[in-house]
């Protein structure tokens, strides 16, 4: 587990990495000795999301642990400002409006399941992360803070499906893979 302060110094390290990319005055510079904590060098899946007056304005990340955890920071922070397909690249104008989150993944677990009644009782709506993979390339994840705006298993598990690119209904089916995780999230103050 990660305390407050290890979060505080990745949220400015997130937003470091924005601001430099964009070439402006780096608001929250981290210095070098702050990332030398072991903590930071343990390998974790990491996400990124930015939100820009409560809107969503880019979410990258890595679900499994390939690289440490400040490694990930880096590389997601730029690729959720600046290469998420869904919005144009971030420019220097947002700035003041962004609102940086990282959320750092245990591993997923596979979730067993036999019926979509029991898949619905054992998701733990607020806690557990999914991953939802269906045949071919069909597969996508939401992190458990999406549960505040889809706050039912139905609800969340249909848009899930949706954002693979399967029918609202398919997780009914059975046929497809779920995998939960958990995450220890941090986000600068609004």
């Amino acid at each position: 587990m990660l305390t407050k302060q290890q979060g505080e110094i990745l949220l400015r390290l997130a937003r470091q990495q924005i601001e430099d990319h964009l070439g402006g005055e780096t608001s929250a510079t981290v210095p070098a000795d702050e990332l030398n904590d072991p903590a930071f060098l343990e390998k974790r899946g990491v996400f990124v999301t930015l939100h820009k007056r409560r809107d969503l304005r880019g979410c990258i990340g890595s679900l499994v642990a390939m690289e440490s955890i400040c490694d990930g920071i880096r590389r997601n922070s730029l690729s959720a400002a600046f290469h998420d397909s869904r919005f144009t690249p971030l420019t220097a104008a947002e700035l003041p409006d962004l609102h940086v989150e990282i959320s750092v993944l245990t591993d997923p677990q596979s979730l067993i399941y036999a019926t979509a009644d029991e898949l619905t009782r054992r998701l733990r709506p607020g806690i557990d992360g999914v991953i939802l993979k269906g045949s071919g390339n069909a597969s996508a994840t939401f992190l458990p803070q999406v549960w505040q705006q889809l706050p039912t298993p139905e609800q969340f598990l249909g848009h899930l499906c949706r954002k693979a690119g399967l029918a609202d209904g398919a997780w009914r089916s059975g046929t497809l893979q779920i995998f939960i995780y958990q995450v220890q999230s941090f986000e600068e103050p609004r």
